[in-house]
């Protein structure tokens, strides 16, 4: 299966399946998923924002996650994990603790003191550069539909088959250009998939 060249040309790529949308309000996920929203923002000369999200990870290996939370939203837990792991999610409510604090961190730096563009009634396309385990992804879905949005749609250039189909269950509509078989990570399926900075984000957002 042919690569995207990086995050930018998936973007652009993914433009062309979001054509009939109305009027959206584009929020991204950082900081991969805004290198993905800012081409589609501008193919459909549509509002783009950040959504914070933040990984919730296991204690003794924090690179493993077992749920994520989104600003304005609360924790999504990985149920099945927690279970297999002996945790509960009160076990983990001071990693929740200190990633609410670092999602308020995030959210200064990204906006400052502005808000998140006004969702109600509203369709929202809520973007990020892959699904893997699909916990921020969720989390994001969610904190978006507590504002009262007319439609949510998520959109991804490349995902695991079994996460695309869990998130249709929670998203109105799931975009997404490749499904492969072979999914192991979000990486893979780019020529260029470089670690991005808040710096960078904050540039992908004309605030630099």
């Amino acid at each position: 299966m042919e690569l995207f060249a990086d995050r930018a040309e998936a973007g652009e790529l993914l433009a062309e399946r979001l054509l009939d949308a109305h009027d959206p309000v584009i929020l991204a996920l950082p900081r991969g998923g805004v290198e993905v929203a800012v081409p589609i923002a501008r193919r459909l000369d549509a509002v783009v924002e950040v959504l914070v999200t933040r990984k919730i990870g296991y204690p003794p290996a924090p690179e493993l996650g077992v749920g994520a939370i989104a600003e304005g939203g609360e924790p999504v837990f990985d149920m099945a994990l927690l279970h297999r792991l002996g945790l509960t999610p009160e076990s983990v409510a001071e990693v929740v603790r200190r990633e609410r604090h670092e999602l308020a961190r995030r959210v200064r730096v990204y906006r400052g003191d502005r808000p998140l563009p006004p969702l109600e009634g509203r369709e929202v396309i809520v973007v990020d550069d892959g699904l893997a385990t699909g916990n921020t992804a969720r989390a994001a879905v969610r904190a978006v539909r507590r504002a009262g949005p007319a439609k949510v749609t998520l959109a991804v250039p490349v995902g695991a088959r079994g996460t695309v189909r869990s998130l249709q269950k929670e998203a109105d509509e799931v975009v997404v250009l490749k499904t492969p078989l072979d999914f192991r990570a979000v990486g893979q399926w780019y020529a260029y998939f470089d670690q991005l900075t808040d710096d960078d984000v904050l540039r992908l957002l004309g605030r630099r």
